[in-house]
């Protein structure tokens, strides 16, 4: 492109500038208002949500989502119109190329629709802790947008999942219950009294741990019979939230007893016989 092209469509563009600049300013200055509003409506309405308690923070966040989403739309519209663009033109052609549009952001149409069956059937909710199974990731629910659930794992790292995944695929909610069996395992040697083990590990439940629901009642059992050791087990029941402290504090508990008692924790071997021939 020479020089007397680009100078040409300067001009074209100065002059423009020229001839529709106060129209600019004042659609950008209508858009710029136009937005705080938007924002200090979406407060109003975050503020009705908290007030009321009435819907679930799920549904919350969907809707002020939704609702961010169609403002900004109809902010979008009349600040065209402003522009002089013809609005009513725009949204017949909108209208007319529904079909074209839908094929284009199918992705984005089956993450809404995923909301949508999310938020009826309620398979979760914000505050749950859960885990997506075709992909492996887990953590508590934040917030579950038009579009996007959002996870915060233990490690406080965020999880952005498409909706339509979550809603096509086995989700294992770990909180919706309000409480989880608490599995800990562990080997002993093939010379330990079995019924003393098990004593020891109810006496752990009844006497040495912090978050167990006692009126729930525990259990010692024998798992299976490993190649270097027995497995046992001791299962008890927690609230969801305690979980993980839960099971880190009896791993501790049982290490310490096991020594007290002299209980033998085998570790993996290999016994090698050697046949003399002579």
């Amino acid at each position: 492109m020479d020089d007397a092209v680009i100078t040409l469509y300067l001009n074209k563009a100065r002059d423009w500038v020229v001839k529709n600049g106060m129209l600019l300013l004042m659609t950008v200055l209508f858009f710029i208002i136009g937005a705080q509003i938007i924002k200090v409506i979406l407060k109003a309405i975050t503020r009705a949500f908290e007030r009321s308690n009435r819907l679930s923070k799920g549904v919350e966040s969907f809707l002020l989502s939704f609702f961010r989403i169609v403002f900004f739309a109809v902010l979008f519209i009349m600040s065209a119109g402003i522009m002089g663009f013809p609005v009513t033109s725009l949204v017949t052609l909108l209208g007319t190329s529904g079909i074209t549009i839908g094929l284009a952001l199918q992705g984005s149409l089956s993450n809404m629709a995923g909301g949508v069956l999310i938020l009826i059937l309620k398979p979760f909710d914000a505050g749950d802790y859960i885990q997506e199974k075709a992909t492996g990731q887990e953590g508590t629910v934040t917030a579950i947008d038009i579009f996007y659930t959002h996870l915060i794992t233990f490690d406080n790292k965020e999880i952005v999942i498409p909706n339509g995944n979550l809603s096509n695929t086995t989700v294992i909610n770990f909180t919706k219950l309000g409480e989880r069996k608490v599995d800990v395992k562990v080997p002993v040697s093939y010379e330990s009294n079995l019924e003393n083990v098990k004593r020891v590990l109810l006496y752990i439940a009844d006497n040495g741990l912090t978050y167990i629901l006692k009126e729930a009642g525990s259990l010692a059992y024998v798992d299976e019979l490993g190649e270097s050791g027995i497995v046992v087990g001791l299962r008890y029941t927690v609230k969801a939230e305690n979980y993980f402290p839960a099971r880190w504090e009896t791993i501790e508990k049982i290490k310490t007893e096991f020594d007290k008692n002299n209980i033998s924790i085998p570790y993996n071997q290999l016994d090698v016989y050697i046949k003399n021939k002579t």
